[in-house]
């Protein structure tokens, strides 16, 4: 399944119903009066969110969404029926963005959370509802209103618990395809990931999402490279594992770069808790290794693990490192939602 993280389409509400102008015509019943329905309300276009999905592939092949109309009301008294609302499923983390691109409608990181993006028109009047003591026998009955439609963009937010940054062939892939069943393509030249990719992963007792983006490089904040065009599916994760390639002639530079090109992006990002990851140590001795991390602890606050995810080396206790941040990040946003409330 292809990955897309953005979608501009198009929604129309349903039509309200028109109302009936009829009257009543029984044998025996003199003056029978008005009994025209109201017409029935349009169904509303509702988005809703949904945990099996992480694309939006499918609004590649369907861009235009149109709501059914309210039905049309009649003689008798009788009311059109509303139309029932169109539901369009998401994935969680999707963001509802105004035509202009920039206004935000809504932001669904829930589970079962909806936004009702366009609202159905309401069923116009029979001539029964304009009945009075002055106009006993009302010939006047509306046609129903017009479904609210707008363009809006559809842009994806991954909500994962850790997110995998670093340069290209930092060994991001691998190390996802090793502690996950993930099976991103894994090359020995750069660029080999050209989407995010998500695994799941067990911790001791914990099951911890991981997303992994496209390597960022020297420029990114100005469009080199792929860009910083995935950097938005970690801005929700909780902790950042920053992977870097033990066999890089400078590690130090290399960490500094990705850093720079994160702060470009968003300060919010920059400071998020992060992890480093000396990896494809067991391609070096002892001495080296221990060079390479004391080189990243002058430029770092952030805990400095060696690791090999080919081997396994190191993989379980960086990770354990990763989750505790996990977990205090979600105990803050608890504390913070309960001051709110």
């Amino acid at each position: 399944m292809k990955f897309l993280d953005e979608a501009k389409i198009y929604l129309k509400a349903g039509d309200g119903g028109n109302g009936a102008c009829a009257f009543r015509r029984e044998k025996f019943i003199e003056f029978g009066g008005p009994n025209g329905g109201n017409g029935g309300k349009g169904a509303d276009i509702v988005f809703l969110a949904v945990r099996n999905l992480n694309t939006l592939i499918d609004f590649r092949y369907q861009q235009h969404f149109r709501a059914r109309k309210g039905e049309n009301g009649s003689g008798s008294s009788c009311t059109g029926a509303g139309a029932p609302d169109l539901i369009i499923k998401v994935p969680v983390g999707t963001q509802i963005v105004a035509d202009d691109g920039e206004t935000v409608l809504a932001d669904l990181m829930h589970d079962g959370e909806t936004f009702v993006a366009a609202r159905g028109g309401h069923g116009g009047r029979g001539n029964e509802s304009y009945k009075s003591s002055t106009n006993q026998a009302p010939y006047r009955a509306d046609p129903g209103e017009p479904g609210e439609e707008l363009w809006v963009w559809l842009r994806l937010k991954i909500i994962a618990d850790i997110g995998l940054i670093g340069l290209p062939n930092a060994g991001k892939s691998t190390f996802l395809s090793a502690i996950t069943r993930a099976k991103p393509k894994i090359a020995d030249y750069p660029f080999t990931t050209l989407y995010p990719n998500l695994g799941v992963a067990r911790v001791d007792e914990r099951e911890v999402l991981l997303a992994d983006i496209p390597g960022l490089i020297e420029g990114a904040s100005e469009g080199l490279g792929l860009g910083t065009r995935f950097l938005k599916h970690v801005e929700r994760c909780n902790v950042l594992i920053h992977l870097i390639d033990a066999t890089a002639e400078d590690v130090a530079d290399a960490y500094c770069l990705i850093r720079a090109e994160l702060q470009k992006y968003s300060s919010t990002l920059a400071q998020k808790n992060e992890v480093v990851a000396l990896n494809k140590t067991d391609a070096l001795t002892p001495d080296v290794i221990d060079e390479k991390i004391t080189a990243l602890q002058q430029v770092t606050n952030a805990p400095v693990f060696a690791i090999s995810a080919v081997s396994g080396h190191g993989v379980t206790a960086l990770m354990r490192q990763a989750v505790l941040f996990v977990q205090k990040k979600e105990e803050d946003n608890d504390d913070t939602h309960d001051e709110q409330i």
